[in-house]
């Protein structure tokens, strides 16, 4: 055979073989969990928790935390991002806590103390079980849905099912299928994924108040994302900007806390327009003076 037949041939087979260990070992790549052993016991200073464990359909079992305030005002679902465990993300519940709300995290299967097979529907559907749970003792308007990173397509899509008082991104991404293509544009994503977390066709559904926090120096989810995000329903949401903010740091600006502020303790207010600039024009024609 001509050699460029041996060429073709190395270069098809190289590319199956990438396919199939991209089809594979994605869940490694994308997933970096922290296992916590049955008896580890969580310890938090001047911070009161109640630890919880939620068996599912399939006999797995998600493991959870409630941080407590004071006289709560509602409480905060607060899905977390792809690494460590709720061990380490616990320490954020006090940005919620101080402004008086409960805040739940929950491990997803794998990390923690949690149990079971990860796949993108079982986890959907484990978050809705959840959620179910929270709605047992607490009214929807007073449920605030806050997505990170990974869990900012898992919130979305709680938002989009159901109706919370309002759903918080933290550096979301449109779709993991995009994100993916920023760095093996030559793979056939849209078969390989099994994680392709459309953030964006979920937004589609979503009718309470959307806020959107983002970093301009965010190097991983860039900050045009979360623009393209906030124009899908652009009617109820909301863009913040953390200047010079990357994807790991937003909560050592003073800005993102002053924004988490308005929006989790000010009351919106209907506008009025009346009386506004909204419907005048600048004119396109020349005028003579």
């Amino acid at each position: 055979m001509p050699n460029w037949v041996y060429i073709l041939i190395f270069v098809v087979a190289a590319y199956l073989l990438i396919s199939l260990l991209l089809y594979f070992l994605q869940d490694y790549i994308m997933f970096k969990p922290e296992k916590l052993a049955k008896d580890f016991q969580f310890h938090y200073e001047n911070q009161e928790t109640e630890e919880y464990n939620v068996e599912t359909r399939d006999g797995a079992v998600i493991n959870g935390l409630r941080f407590k305030a004071q006289n709560p005002k509602g409480i905060v679902f607060y899905l977390k991002g792809n690494s460590k465990s709720i061990k380490g993300w616990g320490k954020f519940a006090v940005d919620f806590t101080r402004h008086g709300y409960d805040v739940l995290m929950v491990d997803y299967r794998g990390f923690g103390k949690s149990t079971g097979r990860r796949t993108q529907k079982a986890i959907k559907r484990d978050m809705q079980v959840i959620y179910n749970k929270i709605k047992e003792s607490v009214s929807e308007k007073y449920i605030i849905l806050y997505g990170r990173s990974l869990g900012s397509g898992f919130a979305t899509k709680l938002a989009s099912m159901n109706n919370p008082r309002m759903l918080i991104l933290d550096a979301p991404y449109y779709s993991l299928s995009k994100v993916a293509k920023k760095y093996i544009p030559f793979m056939p994503l849209s078969l390989l994924l099994r994680f392709p977390m459309p953030t964006y066709k979920w937004l589609k559904y979503v009718n309470c108040p959307i806020h959107i926090i983002h970093g301009t120096d965010d190097r991983l989810i860039p900050y045009k994302t979360s623009v393209k995000l906030s124009k899908i329903k652009p009617k109820i949401s909301t863009l913040y900007t953390i200047i010079g903010g990357g994807h790991k740091n937003l909560n050592t600006f003073e800005s993102y806390h002053k924004m988490l502020s308005e929006i989790i303790t000010v009351r919106p207010k209907k506008l009025d327009l009346e009386g506004s600039s909204i419907h005048v024009k600048h004119s396109s024609k020349r005028v003579n003076a």
